[in-house]
């Protein structure tokens, strides 16, 4: 039988405010850090959304250009999280016991990272002896490589100057420079701003597809102590896909002021990427037991980056990459 004096009132509402603060202590939570780059806009879609509260997961979006701020972080704990591309997690001074193993992937990059260059250079063969400005392992810098070795050259044959990418607008206007690698937005305003007349892309991802991939990296200790906690924040982001396939306006409108956007901007940016869903992802990363795409890609990009110097430990794909939460991500939950 309920108590309905006063004092029983009270004691029950106190136990009500002390449940409702338990829930709210006892919620998973996630700090998550990525560049400024469109292809990671999936996340803050599922955090509008609501997605992620649904699930009972508290997601914190943090962004960080700055390689260097971010493993430190993911290292202490201050993060769980972190979305780059394949080529740079495998970045120095990343070795198998460095913090950080790959669960999903959230987008493909079709011409979003490039390199510009001036009316002079023509293909990657004109760069020979030439300055390249670009951010020490960044995606332009592979795509890059891939381009002159097609040529016959190396790294080595081009005078490399080391930028931040937010600075290749800056750095592509002085007669020096040749060419600039960078990504989107950065990329297209790079030669939007440009003096030089006949500035263009030389190379960007779209002539080379799937190479650059960027994926979802879950803290090692955190993953392995709390897998469901993963399991929610990647259903939230690939149900955030799904909306967005079959609400694209909505969607942007939703995404593009986070990237300091207008809609029109953002839809420019897309043409460059596509997201992965849930479907495509499973098919990167393999089913639990098995290998997927994402694999052979890492192992691909694994040998170029040690080539170049991004790299000074040679890993394992195998132990990089764990499928097991991808495998029957929806099964017997909302989608």
């Amino acid at each position: 039988m309920q108590d309905t004096t006063r004092s029983g009132l009270v004691a029950a509402a106190m136990l009500s405010a002390t449940m409702t603060c338990a829930n709210v202590l006892a919620a998973d939570r996630i700090k998550c850090a990525y560049p400024f780059w469109p292809g990671f806009a999936p996340v803050h879609l599922a955090q509008e959304l609501g997605y992620f509260e649904e699930e009972g997961l508290e997601v914190e979006e943090v962004f960080d250009d700055d390689r260097g701020n971010v493993l430190p972080a993911l290292e202490r704990g201050d993060i769980q999280c972190d979305m780059r591309t394949v080529g740079e997690h495998q970045g120095r001074p990343r070795t198998p016991e460095t913090q950080g193993t790959i669960i999903g992937t959230i987008d493909v990059s079709l011409g979003g990272d490039g390199v510009v260059a001036d009316a002079a250079t023509k293909s990657s063969a004109d760069l020979e002896g030439k300055v390249v400005a670009v951010e020490p392992n960044v995606p332009a810098r592979l795509i890059l490589q891939m381009d002159l070795k097609k040529h016959g050259l190396t790294l080595e044959d081009v005078q490399v100057r080391d930028i931040a990418s937010a600075d290749a607008i800056a750095v592509f206007a002085d007669p020096a420079v040749a060419a600039a690698g960078t990504y989107e937005p950065t990329l297209s305003q790079a030669i939007k701003a440009s003096q030089k007349e006949g500035a263009h892309i030389l190379v960007s991802s779209r002539d080379y597809p799937g190479l650059i991939t960027d994926v979802i990296v879950a803290r090692t200790e955190n993953l392995r102590a709390n897998p469901e906690m993963y399991r929610k924040f990647l259903r939230g982001i690939y149900r955030a896909v799904d909306y967005f396939d079959k609400n694209r306006a909505e969607a942007v409108a939703i995404m593009a002021p986070h990237f300091k956007l207008t809609p029109a901007e953002f839809e420019e940016t897309l043409a460059n990427l596509a997201y992965t869903p849930y479907e495509e992802a499973a098919g990167y990363l393999g089913t639990a037991g098995s290998r997927g795409k994402l694999h052979d890609l890492f192992d691909e990009v694994m040998a170029l980056n040690l080539e170049n110097g991004a790299a000074e430990v040679k890993l394992d794909s195998n132990q990089q990459i764990d499928n097991s939460i991808v495998t029957d991500l929806f099964k017997d939950k909302k989608r």
